[in-house]
């Protein structure tokens, strides 16, 4: 059996792929492919109008690899800690295309930040107000204001974008107050806006809607502070689907409609910034975890894993599953979303990992009812917010491991 052609773009390795990595690599284990991730990237920048930098969103997978691969094809990068700045460097990233953000940027964060030469997207009075004691250049330092818009938002799921109150940015309500006391720090030049308002988001419309309201919240900037901007940040959001009943993101719709928006927006001639993260990462990775037992509890089937939240904390944080197919060593594929199951009916499947605690559920999907010990729970859809964004100390299980293919 073969994956369904309308699940393949969800599973970053093909059939005879996957067998190999499941034969050669114990369980559990993250798998990338590098060349998913260059061939992405090329896309999406063929996509989009040629004056657009795509920033690589770092926090969705930093892994070393997949740096160097997004630096080495001319790549910026969105940081939001020291450590996500050091490893771009040691990836072949520079300063120059780098922007740093945070909510709470610690001092260390902020050296690290300056010592690279990223551009600090600063999110209140307070980051400017460190900035200016820590900037030694002859010249004011060019910094951005994150904005968290009042509205002209346009979301399905909130995470760390949207409008309503925010730990992020400064209100667009106050905007003209901040820049007021900002012009007071003369080491700091408000010089760029940031605006994120969406994530994982599959509706180019949406994206170009809320495009349109950071541009008029960057042409207020610009009109309060008397001077051109150089650089406006539109964000991220460029969502994957996790469910093959889901849309894909259309990036040639995205780009034809971002070049709209800026022939309305004539006004902006500096840089301008996209922050894809998971669109780029996601697809690129997979997370492979044997079948310890099976076991049927009062109507419901459960299938217990190798391993659970310590590796894969989405399906806990936000209620939606990583999508799924099941592999039997030495057969193939035995299921997977869309496809039916070689052995017979697919079930509802409670997957559950080796965690004490309750809270360890990887989420329920249809998986083959014959499902046995030995054989493998895929993961697709796993280069983003897995590996690193787990519970990978909690119980003291080993981290898993993760291989780099291309």
């Amino acid at each position: 059996m073969i994956l369904a052609p309308s699940t393949i773009d969800l599973f970053a390795f093909g059939e005879e792929s996957l067998l190999d990595l499941v034969s050669g690599q114990a369980s559990p284990f993250f798998a990338y492919d590098l060349g998913a991730a260059r061939e992405r990237f090329r896309r999406l920048r063929a996509a989009l109008p040629q004056r657009v930098r795509l920033a690589y969103a770092v926090k969705s997978n930093p892994g070393l690899p997949l740096l160097e691969t997004f630096s080495a094809e001319g790549a910026w990068f969105d940081c939001a800690s020291a450590g996500e700045v050091s490893t771009v460097l040691a990836a072949g990233g520079t300063g120059a295309g780098m922007v740093f953000a945070g909510p709470a940027k610690s001092e260390r964060d902020l050296q690290a930040a300056l010592f690279a030469g990223a551009r600090v997207q600063v999110d209140g009075i307070e980051d400017v107000a460190r900035l200016h004691t820590l900037h030694e250049g002859a010249e004011p330092l060019p910094v951005s204001v994150r904005v968290n818009p009042a509205q002209g938002v346009s979301e399905v799921a909130t995470i760390i974008g949207g409008g309503g109150p925010s730990a992020f940015g400064v209100d667009e309500e106050v905007v003209e107050e901040f820049l007021t006391e900002a012009a007071r720090y003369e080491r700091v030049r408000i010089s760029g806006v940031q605006v994120f308002a969406a994530s994982n988001e599959l509706d180019a419309g949406r994206l170009l809607a809320n495009h349109r309201t950071a541009l008029r919240i960057a042409r207020h900037v610009q009109a309060v502070l008397g001077r051109e901007l150089d650089l406006v940040d539109l964000g991220g959001g460029l969502g994957v689907r996790y469910d093959v009943t889901q849309p894909s993101l259309d990036v040639r719709t995205l780009g034809a409609g971002l070049g709209r928006v800026l022939e309305e927006n004539a006004w902006f001639t500096g840089e301008l910034l996209l922050e894809p993260g998971r669109w780029l990462s996601a697809p690129t990775g997979v997370y492979c975890a044997r079948v310890v037992r099976t076991k049927d509890s009062r109507g419901e089937r459960f299938v217990m894993l190798e391993g659970g939240i310590n590796h894969l904390l989405r399906p806990l944080m936000t209620g939606q599953p990583f999508p799924t197919l099941a592999l039997r060593p030495g057969v193939g594929v035995i299921g997977s979303a869309g496809s039916g199951a070689a052995g017979g009916a697919l079930v509802r499947t409670t997957l559950a990992g080796p965690l004490c605690t309750s809270l360890d559920r990887l989420g329920t999907g249809d998986l083959p009812a014959d499902l046995r010990p030995g054989d493998v729970v895929v993961f697709g859809q796993a280069g983003a917010y897995a590996a690193t964004q787990a519970m990978t100390h909690f119980l003291s299980h080993p981290a898993p491991e993760q291989v780099w293919v291309g």
